[in-house]
């Protein structure tokens, strides 16, 4: 009798330890799944080059896409842009011919950034292009203009709404808090339902340390919302970023995602400072060629173009793409000086850029040392 409890007792522990295995093994399934192969990653690391495009509301005032946080506009206020905001030299195949002109591969542009303003026909709400003045789907507009340009169709989406006390609060506003999740899953699926294969998402503002800032941690001079120390977050509240991507992939099997959502994605962003450093995974520096903000700002310096082609070869020597940012007016034209800086980096990869497409990382860091990149 001893003997045989002690093989029942033996079976259990193992039965229980398979079990356990299983269940690992199968979320371990479940996460890979999130991720593409390096086989549908290919096309986006030999691309190298991309364009960027902030626009919306915050183009008219010219103080930067973050003007609503940073000014405290009051939400009513800054949604009255929305009367202004009608994109009159807006050309979407415009747009395409100057990033196909400049030697890109792919285009991101904001279908709605942290204002929480949409340029897309959204169920969610009327805060959108087609509702309000504009009258029209910008994202319909640029998706077809990219594909007919044999350019990848990069969408970018903020999760981070201002307008919900919730995101920054979601203790203190839990209702405001699930209304913006909501606002979120939704919107993505729309995004990825209604305008055919997208082939990046690019998210922004959705990791979870945002949650728990609370405003206290930023440098602002002024506060939109505060916290008081008193009240550190210590909730549950999550964006449950492998479920939403789970989503995702559902809906877009072979697209490429961003970091930014609290999921880390199919690639690392780099945003602004350069790393010289190797990395492991592919990845993306992204900058503006501006030296300001990235939403459109009157009389902005622009990068020479020295300073492009030096930045350019760092990224790719390291292995990585370049997302390049420019900011359109509130009427949806890039300015002439931006769009001739575009135009001369295009002249400039017509001679070098049988080196630059489908490169690798290179051996040595991109420095003036001996043995180094020039």
């Amino acid at each position: 009798m001893k003997m045989r409890t002690c093989n029942t007792s033996a079976k259990k522990k193992w039965l229980t330890a398979m079990l356990l295995l299983m269940f690992v093994y199968g979320n371990a399934q479940t996460d890979s799944s999130l991720y593409l192969s390096k086989q549908d990653m290919q096309w986006w690391k030999d691309a190298k080059f991309g364009l960027f495009i902030h626009w919306g509301l915050y183009s008219i005032p010219g103080k930067g896409e973050w003007t609503m946080f940073v000014d405290k506009w009051n939400g009513q206020e800054y949604a009255k842009l929305s009367n202004e905001f009608t994109g009159t030299k807006f050309n979407a195949d415009e747009w395409a011919a100057i990033a196909k002109k400049a030697g890109c591969r792919y285009m991101v542009l904001t279908a709605k950034h942290h204002d929480g303003f949409s340029l897309y026909n959204t169920s969610f709400n009327q805060y959108n292009s087609v509702a309000t003045a504009a009258k029209k789907d910008f994202i319909k507009e640029y998706t077809i203009a990219c594909r007919n340009a044999g350019l990848g169709v990069g969408i970018y989406y903020s999760p981070l709404d201002w307008r919900y006390p919730g995101f920054f609060f979601p203790d203190m506003y839990r209702e405001s808090a699930e209304e913006m999740k909501q606002q979120t899953y939704t919107q993505v699926k729309e995004l990825l339902s209604n305008y055919g294969k997208v082939d990046i998402l690019w998210y922004d503002g959705g990791e979870d340390f945002w949650l728990g800032l609370g405003g206290l941690e930023f440098s602002f001079e002024k506060w939109w919302h505060q916290r008081p120390a008193a009240q550190p977050y210590t909730g549950t509240f999550s964006w449950e970023p492998l479920k939403l991507n789970k989503m995702v992939r559902e809906l877009q099997p072979k697209i490429v995602i961003n970091p930014r959502s609290g999921f880390e994605g199919d690639f690392d962003t780099e945003e602004r400072k350069f790393n010289d450093k190797r990395k492991q995974r592919p990845w993306e520096h992204c900058t503006t060629l501006t030296y300001s903000a990235w939403g459109w700002m009157p009389n902005t310096v622009v990068m020479s173009l020295d300073s492009c082609i030096d930045l350019f070869v760092k990224t790719i020597s390291a292995g990585g793409n370049l997302l390049l940012n420019v900011g359109p007016d509130k009427d949806g034209q890039i300015e002439p000086m931006q769009t001739n800086r575009l135009l001369e980096i295009g002249n400039w990869l017509n001679g070098y850029g049988e080196a630059v497409y489908g490169s690798e990382a290179g051996p040595y860091p991109y420095n003036a040392a001996w043995g180094g990149l020039y």
